[in-house]
């Protein structure tokens, strides 16, 4: 049996212990009215009450944050004026040593009076031999606590002063320790001290303790009520620690513990807070289906996980369940859904939604006039997105710096670059800072508008400001190179260097692309190895460009090469990549090698487009072999790609260049039967099939036809009807076409002033033809072989010779070698006016230049005419 305590026990029979008349004593009345707390505290019903609050303050942990007096911390207890009913004496011995079990004991003979039991535990935790690492009589004590409906709060205050100390024993012993106690001493298993235990690790921020204290209940089935699994998973998101939050809540719900909307409010949150957005709207569905009684707040978070997806349809539509349960949306969630509508394209949604927020009373933010900018401006609806802005400013709202970058990126995106600077301006004269994206895109912009003075000025304002970063730097870098300023672009490069902005890959993406532009292969290399001696890896994007570059200046085999040097490094080639060889292979003849890597990139993965069976087709058409490339259109066809506009052009230009006008038009009705709509290219191929035909009654009607279906006839429809007409001897209908293209704006080229200047002349109206080539130089169009030919044969056909030959002298200035058949056309004019020694003189001149004569040449001579006494050329001039 265990041994009688080392005092004095006057009285059993009133359970009145041994102590002197002056020691410390309360009543029960005093102990219940300071102390008391009722189990209610933490009942499902106190829950759900302060759960608004908590969600509201974004803190479920509200009950963590009680207030406690000193004197319970310390576990002191107010005197009383009554008369005491306990009295203890002082040990017989001061050197007597108290055991753990003499206290065990002692509280025991108290169980049915807790007021004594605490005080004689306080006075036992000042003698020499009690043990604070043990926690047997606190477990005792803790029971006798709990079982009196009016010493809770006492017992969750001893429960955090030994939580609070570093003395107590990891969190599974003491609940072990509880349970022991429990069957030990017939106590009966009460939850309330597992979940104050819980709760206090919680408070004194012991999480692992929490954790474990909780795994520990749920393996002895003790359930944590739903108001301490809230609190600790609150505390768990605080800290970041959602991966145990997470495993925590799948245990509440794989037990088949009842949780609530706070419970499934907390962990969408931390979903959220993880950008898992899914997985957050995955709990609310599934806490719906399983009858969780969901309140307003838990629907707002779930319309903000889905907004951020966003998926705007299912955001509408819990918004709708909102309001048919009596709700009203917050004013967050209104501007979460009109957000989400926004950036799916859905601005009439947004506008609505926009309307029901403000009927509801509430105001229309700047967030949500924000976003309506950018939705605005997105749909190219530059003037409404700045109404708004001038609306909200009337009404009292201050822009920030989200809406000023809002609106002149959209100003920006939309070409409108003057109201950009001035809201740059007015950013500026607000108070407002511009940052290095505002910058940014009106760099981009003023680029884009090839407005380069200005786009210089903003890009140094940005340097000396301090704000440039390398996206800066970059996108002066490309917009020089895409224009070819290449040498300006390397002066921005040496500049950023200087700076000490470091060139990431990008950067040099942009230069190697001007250089390649320029045909400077050498320099892209040389830009390549740099790149990988400071150790920057060349991407699939290096690769592509620097392979096109090499395809472009007719370097197949050094193209092919660093594709292979790609692969072999691992880098997967892109669409791009396979389309970029593919093309490259036909532009320069390699048209069958084209089709045989299409069906080996197949082989290996690659997914064809329309584009790649494009190039391959219009490849054999410039080889003038069509046999091949309707090969290609049937397998394309059985490959499921749908042949588009491109694809028909380029056939219909094959069969019409090949003098099948009927195969042309075949291919023309199946492209309009297949619904597809046709450009200008399109019309342009058959209108020129026609004319070489001299059908010029068909080309007229597609011609009109054209433009009736609202499409602009550009320089090569035109040039195609004036060469026809020429070709007719019609040049009252090629001048009047001329005429309806000056009066459209569409400026004429080369092509278009020597058809007409060649048709002229053959009709012998040298001086309209001379007015047209004076028109042509004023406009800094330069002649070429073709238009000199033109000229002199034209002339010498008149007899012109004089003028012919000034022609020739026009062509020396120029620093321009005519060509044989300038100087054929001069001889025979010369033999025919029998000017022989002129004739030989112009052949020595030919020969003094390093041309070689033909054999028109030496009939001429040896003849002394010109077969038929016609002139030996017809220049090719369309």
């Amino acid at each position: 049996m265990r041994s009688i305590v080392p005092l004095l026990i006057r009285s059993r029979t009133t359970h009145r212990s041994l102590c002197s008349s002056s020691s410390i004593s309360f009543s029960q009345d005093q102990v219940s009215n300071a102390n008391a707390t009722s189990e209610s505290e933490f009942s499902d019903k106190s829950v759900s009450e302060s759960s608004s609050v908590l969600l509201k303050a974004d803190s479920i942990g509200n009950f963590l944050e009680k207030p406690i007096s000193e004197a319970e911390v310390s576990g002191k207890i107010p005197a009383s004026t009554e008369t005491p009913r306990y009295e203890f004496i002082e040990p017989i011995s001061q050197n007597t040593v108290l055991s753990q079990t003499q206290v065990v004991e002692t509280l025991l003979s108290n169980r049915d009076d807790p007021d004594s039991a605490l005080k004689y535990f306080k006075w036992a935790e000042k003698q020499r031999g009690f043990n604070r690492g043990i926690v047997g009589p606190v477990c005792v004590l803790l029971y006798i606590l709990v079982g009196s409906q009016n010493h809770h709060r006492i017992a969750r205050n001893l429960l955090n002063r030994y939580v609070f100390g570093d003395s107590d024993p990891s969190a599974s012993v003491f609940v072990d320790h509880l349970i022991d106690c429990s069957k030990s001493f017939q106590f009966e298993l009460d939850l309330r001290v597992f979940n104050y235990l819980l709760n206090s690790y919680v408070r004194a921020n012991r999480l692992k303790d929490a954790i474990d204290c909780f795994d520990r209940m749920i393996e002895n089935d003790l359930d944590p009520w739903v108001a301490c699994i809230n609190i600790l998973l609150t505390a768990l998101v605080r800290k970041n620690r959602i991966e145990e939050a997470r495993g925590l809540y799948n245990t509440v719900v794989l037990r088949g513990i009842d949780y609530d909307y706070v419970t499934i409010h907390v962990i969408m949150r931390a979903c959220l807070k993880e950008g898992k957005a899914d997985e957050a709207e995955q709990y609310f569905r599934e806490a719906k289906a399983s009858g969780v009684k969901l309140d307003a707040a838990a629907y707002g978070t779930a319309i903000q996980a889905v907004c951020r997806k966003p998926n705007s349809n299912v955001a509408r539509g819990l918004l709708n369940e909102m309001k048919e349960m009596g709700w009203v949306p917050s004013e967050g969630t209104f501007t979460s859904v009109i957000g989400a509508c926004v950036k799916q394209g859905n601005m009439i949604d947004a506008l609505k939604l926009k309307d029901e927020m403000v009927s509801s009373g509430m105001p229309m933010n700047l967030v949500v006039a924000t976003s309506l900018m950018k939705g605005y401006y997105l749909q190219g609806d530059l003037d409404c997105a700045l109404n708004l802005f001038d609306s909200i400013v009337q009404d009292g709202l201050k822009p920030n710096k989200v809406t000023y970058s809002v609106l002149i990126e959209g100003c920006c995106r939309n070409g409108n670059m003057e109201k950009a600077s001035d809201l740059y301006t007015q950013m500026k004269l607000a108070g407002i800072q511009p940052s290095v994206y505002n910058a940014n895109s009106l760099i981009r912009g003023l680029l884009k508008d090839r407005q380069w003075e200005k786009a210089s000025k903003q890009f140094d304002e940005a340097v000396e400001c301090g704000i440039a970063n390398v996206f800066t730097f970059n996108n002066m870098i490309f917009g020089l190179c895409k224009v070819l300023k290449v040498e300006e672009a390397c002066t921005i490069w040496h500049k950023m260097v200087s700076k000490g902005v470091v060139p990431n890959v990008v950067s040099y993406n942009h230069l190697i692309l001007g250089h390649c532009r320029k045909g400077s292969m050498d320099l892209a290399s040389h830009l390549c190895s740099e790149m990988l001696d400071i150790g920057l890896k060349a991407n699939v994007v290096t690769y592509s460009i620097l392979i096109n570059g090499y395809f472009k200046k007719g370097e197949a085999e050094r193209a092919l090469s660093m594709f292979h040097e790609m692969v072999d490094l691992g880098i997967s080639p892109t669409d791009f990549t396979f389309n970029t060889i593919i093309s490259g292979l036909c532009k320069v003849g390699r048209t069958s090698e084209a089709r045989d890597f299409l069906k080996g990139s197949v082989e290996k993965g690659f997914i064809p487009i329309c584009m790649s069976y494009n190039s391959i087709i219009d490849g054999f058409v410039k080889e003038c072999a069509l046999a091949s490339a309707l090969a290609v259109y049937r397998d394309m066809c059985e490959c499921g790609v749908s042949p588009n506009v491109v694809t028909y052009t380029s056939l219909i230009d094959g069969f019409c260049k090949s003098n099948n006008i009927d195969l042309a038009l075949k291919m023309w009705n199946e492209m309009i039967s297949k619904g597809l709509e046709m450009d200008v290219m399109a019309y342009s191929v058959l209108i020129d099939g026609f004319c070489k035909r001299r059908d010029m009654e068909n080309a007229r009607k597609l011609f009109n036809k054209l433009l009736e279906v609202g499409l602009s006839p550009n320089v090569v429809v035109y040039n195609s009807m004036i060469s026809g007409f020429r070709n007719l001897n019609n040049m009252e209908e090629a001048l009047a076409l001329h005429k309806k293209m000056m009066n459209e704006g569409i400026p004429c080229d080369l092509a278009t002033y020597t058809t007409l200047i060649d048709g002229l002349l053959k009709q012998g109206k040298i001086l309209l033809a001379s007015e047209l080539y004076t028109e042509m130089l004023a406009k800094d169009i330069v002649p070429d072989d073709i238009t000199y030919t033109v000229l002199v044969q034209g002339l010498c056909n008149k007899g012109q010779l004089e003028n012919a030959r000034t022609v020739l002298e026009e062509m020396d200035k120029k620093s321009m070698t005519p060509n044989v058949l300038i100087y054929n056309t001069l001889i025979a004019g010369y033999f025919k006016e029998g000017n022989l020694q002129e004739a030989f003189r112009l052949h020595d001149e030919m020969l003094d230049r390093g041309l070689v004569p033909d054999d028109v040449t030496y009939d001429i001579l040896v003849s002394g005419k010109c077969k038929g006494n016609k002139f030996p050329i017809e220049a090719s001039c369309g």
